[in-house]
């Protein structure tokens, strides 16, 4: 790993604004951590447009802005950046093993895992084009470029309910799109929206393409049932179908939920010794870039005061090859 130490105190896993915020405390804390961030390195931000809810920033900046800049300020203070994926994690013991695609593996005393969670799409070859143009999978993040717009929402379940509800605050009309004959979501939640005058359900239909050139100006719906199409005119599509968290690899290695999150109990330690957890790996609820950010300040401080706790110590020796 060339100018990659192969050992270290702490290691971060992933490169969002959890990871990204971790290794800046933790380089300020003159851990110097090697931060392995991934490819492509970023996060969900790098496919955000503008982002106009990062405080300190009342202009709005770009996803892959913000994430550089944060990239550069954990940098200017000792952090280490590997451009490349964990391929196998070693938590039975210490130190702690990493393994990487192409630059070996790194030893170190204590990990943070920030490998976030991705949205699940639709898988349409129409979705991917307007992703940012119109489709989004956060209203909290995105509802507001929507005002005065009909907009549609995918999904039955809780979240998809939640999502149409705060669009009402912007949008003209919501639409809940689901494919079976009734919701999943919570009683609670299902009357809420059938009883909010600015919400219309319609089941037994999927979305089968989004129509527009540049931006989103409807969607094609097919009817579950009889096989029958229309077209539902909106100005945007929010898809609520669920996320997945990046825990793959660390399966056996860490105790997740049913859901796949990691968990975490005592502010953000993991079931495995010096392994700490931050950001959207962890957190199925709130899922911003801020909460992202809290999140891996405080595994942060979490893993510098597990640290002190050892007995003081050099970084761990490289694992035998």
């Amino acid at each position: 790993m060339d100018g990659v130490p192969r050992s270290t105190r702490l290691a971060i896993v992933g490169s969002g604004p959890a990871g990204l915020t971790a290794a800046l405390y933790a380089a300020r804390a003159e851990l110097a951590p090697v931060v392995v961030a991934g490819v492509p390195a970023g996060g969900q931000l790098l496919i955000t447009t503008d982002v106009e809810n990062f405080p300190g920033f009342p202009e709005a900046v770009a996803g892959p802005e913000l994430i550089e800049r944060m990239r550069r300020q954990a940098e200017r203070f000792g952090a280490t950046f590997v451009d490349d994926n964990v391929t196998r994690v070693d938590f039975a013991g210490r130190p702690l093993g990493l393994t990487t695609g192409t630059h070996g593996t790194v030893a170190a005393d204590a990990v943070i895992v920030a490998t976030g969670a991705t949205a699940r799409w639709l898988g349409l070859p129409s979705e991917q084009r307007l992703v940012g143009r119109g489709i989004s999978a956060c209203a909290t993040c995105d509802g507001f470029f929507f005002k005065g717009r009909p907009l549609a929402v995918v999904g039955g379940g809780d979240t998809a309910m939640e999502e149409a509800l705060f669009l009402t605050k912007f949008a003209t009309q919501v639409t809940i799109v689901h494919r079976r004959d009734r919701l999943r979501a919570s009683p609670i939640m299902q009357e809420r929206a059938r009883r909010h005058p600015k919400i219309a359900v319609r089941l037994n239909a999927e979305v089968t393409e989004v129509l527009g050139g540049d931006a989103v100006t409807g969607v094609r719906l097919r009817d579950t049932a009889t096989g029958v199409t229309s077209e539902l005119e909106v100005g945007g599509l929010f898809v609520a179908i669920g996320h997945a968290p990046a825990t793959d690899i660390f399966r056996g290695a860490l105790e997740l939920d049913p859901g796949g999150y990691v968990v975490v109990r005592e502010g953000t330690r993991t079931s495995a010794p010096g392994v700490f957890a931050a950001g959207d790996v962890r957190d199925r609820r709130y899922r911003q870039a801020v909460t992202a950010a809290g999140d891996g300040c405080m595994a942060a401080i979490d893993a510098e005061r597990w640290l002190d706790e050892q007995a003081p110590r050099a970084p761990a020796p490289p694992l035998a090859k």
